[in-house]
C-alpha cells in the first residue's frame, strides 16, 4: 500500500530526532536503526514504506556467484519493489561484504525506489553515488555480498540495525539516520510530531530572544499557556 501524499509531505518536514521523541513518549525506545548513516552529505529527508530484504550468514554451498541467477536473489527482489518504497536490508551489520553495487542501485533508482537503508555496506562506491539512489549504510567494501552473506528472502519481518522492521512500516531518513514508525501508529505519530515540531519552533524563538532553559525546555505550565496563546493552539 502506497503512502498517502499528505502523510509523505508532512513527514518530510519532521526530523527523525522529533520522531524518536514522540515515539519515546509512546513507549517505543528502539526505533532508530544503528549504523544507518547517509552515504553522501546533504541527502534530503526521505519518507517511504519499508520493502524488506533479509540476508543470513554466508554458507559456502549457497553464497556463490551462481546464486545471483536464482529465483531467490536480490535481482528478483528489486523487480518486486514498488515505486516510492524504501528498501530496508538486514545485512547483520556485516562490514566486509557489499550487499549492492552500482548496477543494482541504478536499477532501483530507475524503478523509482526512494532510498536504500541497511546496517551493512555497499560496493562500487563511485558508481553507487552516480546512480542517484540515496543510500543510508555503514560505508563501502569491495567484496561482493556472497563473500559474507546469503540472501534468503524479501517482504518478511527483519532486523535492521537492531530494530524490528515489518513490510509496510514507515521509514524516515535524514542526516541523523533512519527511524521506523510502526504502520499501526502512523497517523497518531504524525499528528503528535507536527505538534512537537510546532512547540519546539516556539521554544527556539524564545531561546533566540535570550530566555533561559529551566521551565522553557521542557515547558512548564506557565510557558505552555504562553505557547498556546501566542500560537493560537487550544
Amino acid at each position: 500500500m502506497s503512502l498517502p501524499p499528505d502523510i509523505r509531505e508532512t513527514l518530510a518536514g519532521i526530523s527523525t530526532a522529533t520522531l524518536t521523541t514522540v515515539l519515546l513518549k509512546k513507549g517505543l525506545r528502539n526505533v532508530w536503526m544503528r549504523g544507518t548513516k547517509p552515504l553522501r552529505a546533504g541527502q534530503p529527508r526521505i519518507v517511504g514504506r519499508a520493502f524488506t530484504l533479509r540476508f543470513v550468514p554466508a554458507r559456502e554451498d549457497l553464497a556463490t556467484p551462481a546464486s545471483w541467477s536464482s529465483p531467490i536473489s536480490t535481482r528478483t527482489a528489486i523487480e518486486a519493489m514498488p515505486e516510492g518504497c524504501i528498501a530496508v536490508v538486514d545485512a547483520l551489520g556485516v562490514l566486509d561484504a557489499g550487499i549492492f553495487g552500482d548496477i543494482l542501485c541504478a536499477r532501483m533508482a530507475k524503478r523509482g525506489v526512494a532510498a536504500l537503508v541497511t546496517d551493512g555496506v555497499v560496493r562500487d562506491l563511485e558508481g553507487v553515488l552516480d546512480s542517484g539512489l540515496p543510500v543510508w549504510c555503514q560505508g563501502a567494501a569491495a567484496p561482493p555480498s556472497v563473500a559474507g552473506l546469503t540472501f534468503v528472502a524479501w517482504q518478511q519481518p527483519i532486523g535492521c540495525g537492531g530494530v524490528a522492521v515489518f513490510p509496510g512500516d514507515v521509514v524516515v531518513v535524514d542526516q541523523d539516520g533512519a527511524v521506523l514508525i510502526p504502520a499501526a501508529l502512523l497517523h497518531e505519530v504524525v499528528s503528535q510530531s507536527v505538534e512537537q515540531e510546532r512547540l519546539e519552533g516556539w521554544i527556539m524563538g524564545r531561546i533566540e530572544d535570550g530566555e533561559s532553559l529551566p521551565g522553557l525546555y521542557p515547558p512548564n505550565e506557565e510557558n505552555l499557556l504562553r505557547y498556546r496563546k501566542e500560537t493560537g493552539q487550544s
